[in-house]
């Protein structure tokens, strides 16, 4: 397996002992790192509104996808991650505004807590 190491500056970097994203190849497969709504400056949660968090993953996501040469139509599944499944509908409706269709496999998981104290979290396996 050659395994490589994707980064980019365009989003938070790592908090702990992972990558943003790891490239198998040579048939090139992606899978990203979980983003939470940290703004890739300060690494910082970009609001306590769960939205914006949401919003602001996703940006971070992108920003690793275009860090590894794909595009968000590459995407064949997400993860979601949600502290509170009563929002699920809101993010549906962000996911359904920011990623094109045919939409990708997507699994959505309700969980205790998330770092930083975030809302939100979502990973993405690419083929590129």
């Amino acid at each position: 397996m050659n395994k490589q190491i994707i980064h980019t500056d365009s989003a938070p970097a790592a908090v702990g002992p992972y990558s943003q994203a790891v490239a198998v190849v040579p048939n090139k497969t992606v899978y990203l790192s979980g983003q939470i709504g940290l703004e890739p400056g300060t690494g910082e949660l970009v609001s306590e509104n769960f939205d914006a968090q949401v919003r602001q993953a996703f940006a971070n996501m992108q920003a690793v996808i275009e860090a590894a040469g794909g595009t968000l139509h590459q995407v064949v599944k997400l993860t979601l991650f949600l502290t509170d499944l009563s929002k699920f509908t809101a993010a549906n409706a962000i996911m359904a505004e920011l990623i094109p269709e045919p939409f990708p496999a997507r699994s959505t998981i309700g969980v205790a807590s998330l770092p930083k104290n975030a809302q939100f979290e979502v990973e993405a396996i690419l083929a590129l």
